[in-house]
């Protein structure tokens, strides 16, 4: 059974991957180890888990201009999420993932997406079309 989500046009191409979800926050400055590809800030939800290659699945992006250039830079060297869902995404964080070319969507017609997708969904992600379609259910 697959179960078909509505959100916001998205940033980035179309997706597919594994879901990592927290109901937490979201910075890349001040959340993640990009050296080792962990989160690494002790009260994060998802402390000592990689994000590399997951879909994160996010309650609010949080910081500046930091966590913007970050994700370019975290792209560059194949340390980055493949995408990130949040129920609310900040303009800083959608300028990021613009420059970084790394598939953002937010603002789910269905309610709180922490609570919609569970770690370990396989989701693709159209955000072109606001559709994010979780494929194992």
């Amino acid at each position: 059974m697959t179960i078909e989500l509505n959100c916001h046009a998205g940033i980035g191409s179309a997706v597919e991957g594994v879901a990592l979800v927290a109901d937490d926050n979201f910075s890349a400055r001040y959340d993640l180890d990009r050296i080792k590809g962990v989160f690494s800030r002790p009260q994060h939800k998802l402390v000592g888990i990689s994000y590399v290659d997951k879909i994160l699945v996010m309650n609010t992006a949080k910081g500046g201009v930091a966590t913007a250039w970050m994700l370019h830079e975290m792209t560059s060297r194949q340390m980055a999420p493949r995408a990130i869902l949040f129920n609310t995404a900040n303009t800083i964080l959608a300028q990021g993932a613009a420059l970084a070319n790394l598939t953002l969507c937010d603002r789910f017609e269905e309610g709180d997406i922490t609570q919609l997708i569970q770690t370990g969904d396989e989701v693709t992600i159209d955000p072109v079309n606001g559709v994010v379609t979780i494929l194992n259910r």
